[in-house]
């Protein structure tokens, strides 16, 4: 490879991971201002910025458990306006005893999943249909790569807690069953590709469809 094929890949590389990632900050930090009148990336004036802008206090205790047993709180910049243009946000996950995260992926996004409580079965699946996966007990942390479909289940005899880590104010969230089922695909072609009759696909787009 010449030297100048060897620049032009090396540039097109750098400007790629450039753009797969948030934007760098260029002050210490933005606040909205959700003023009517204020544009949507505009600061507030840092003479109004207070201590409470960079603290969050509606994560301390669990929700309502769903239909799989899963309470999962999502942390990012529309609900904590400290974390807006830093580029990370976060999750607190509590599954009742059996609960279910379904498998589901992060578009733009890596997951750092952090066991607070509990013990749960935690695994990803690779583009090559390699499932990596095992039991974490409280204390242990698993990363979820950007983009591949992963998973939990609490395997213990108590409810458990997870703290999951974003690398983006924005990592986008993308349930595997809803998307196939509760999306509008044609009833005719998921029956072939999933060799279902049309009674178990009323029964699944009943369960995953999306709420109106």
């Amino acid at each position: 490879m010449s030297p100048k094929i060897q620049i032009l890949f090396l540039t097109f590389l750098h400007v790629h991971l450039i753009m797969g990632s948030d934007p760098d900050p260029i002050q210490d930090f933005c606040i909205p201002n959700r003023e009517e009148s204020a544009t949507a990336t505009q600061c507030k004036n840092s003479s109004l910025v207070t201590v409470e802008d960079f603290v969050f206090s509606r994560i301390k205790f669990p929700g309502k458990f769903s239909q799989t047993g899963l309470s999962a709180t999502s942390v990012n910049a529309n609900i904590f306006p400290g974390l807006n243009t830093l580029g990370m946000s976060f999750v607190r996950a509590d599954f009742d005893v059996n609960g279910v995260n379904v498998p589901h992926l992060h578009p733009r996004a890596t997951e750092v999943a952090f066991v607070l409580e509990g013990r749960i079965y935690s695994g990803f699946v690779d583009t090559q249909n390699k499932v990596f996966a095992r039991v974490l007990d409280k204390g242990e942390v698993m990363v979820f790569p950007r983009g591949l479909v992963h998973f939990q289940m609490n395997v213990g005899d108590k409810p458990a807690t997870i703290l999951g880590s974003f690398n983006s104010q924005n990592p986008g969230l993308l349930r595997i069953p809803s998307a196939i089922f509760g999306s509008g695909i044609r009833d005719d072609l998921l029956e072939k590709a999933f060799g279902l009759s049309s009674e178990d696909m009323a029964k699944l787009k009943r369960r995953f469809a999306s709420p109106t």
